[in-house]
């Protein structure tokens, strides 16, 4: 083999060489980029569903939050109800206390009358 042939042969070495190693560096890339596209679907995926739940448990707060109020507002309603069917009111009590007042005055005046 003459001195020409082996540099034709290594260089025709060392070019498949670096095409191999051109290529493995593309698969390395290849592989890395499907691994982060799969990484990035699961991870978006893992989201949307975390988001979907969120949502879902906002909703059921939300309801029995609703509810509660809604159920206290009631109580609310009733017991000021009552309060006012027994006269016990709170915003006209002072005149109350006032007619009330005068009716035992009247009464201990009648009771003075009758001893």
């Amino acid at each position: 083999m003459t001195t020409l042939e082996r540099v034709n042969n290594t260089i025709g070495t060392a070019e498949e060489i670096a095409r191999k190693a051109w290529l493995a560096s593309l698969g390395a890339y290849g592989k890395g980029f499907e691994e982060i596209q799969s990484q990035y679907e699961k991870f978006n995926g893992e989201t949307m569903r975390m988001f979907e739940e969120l949502v879902t448990r906002g909703t059921k707060i939300e309801t029995s939050t609703k509810e509660k109020v809604k159920a206290k507002t009631s109580v609310e309603q009733r017991v000021e109800d009552v309060r006012k069917q027994l006269g016990l009111d709170n915003t006209d009590t002072a005149s109350k206390i006032e007619e009330l007042s005068k009716k035992v005055d009247a009464l201990a005046a009648t009771v003075k009358e009758l001893s």
